[in-house]
């Protein structure tokens, strides 16, 4: 998949991925869905993204950790 919502600028955030060349981490969004947040609460905080914006988070988080090990613990 091409992201063209994921930009990384190394003199913006430290190179953190961010939404559209903004000063929101798309870490941040993925971890608000995880907070349990719905699209609506994120949009109302960050009124500068798009649903689109959120949906690309998500897509690009999971192609991050696609085909890596994690560190998981096990019983």
């Amino acid at each position: 998949m091409k992201f063209t919502r994921i930009t990384v600028d190394s003199k913006q955030m430290g190179g953190v991925p961010c939404i559209r060349g903004l000063r929101i981490p798309g870490a941040t969004v993925v971890e608000m869905i995880a907070d349990g947040q719905t699209e609506r609460e994120i949009l109302a905080a960050y009124p500068d993204l798009e649903q689109a914006d959120i949906n690309e988070a998500l897509h690009f988080a999971a192609d991050a950790v696609r085909e890596r090990e994690l560190p998981l613990t096990g019983r």
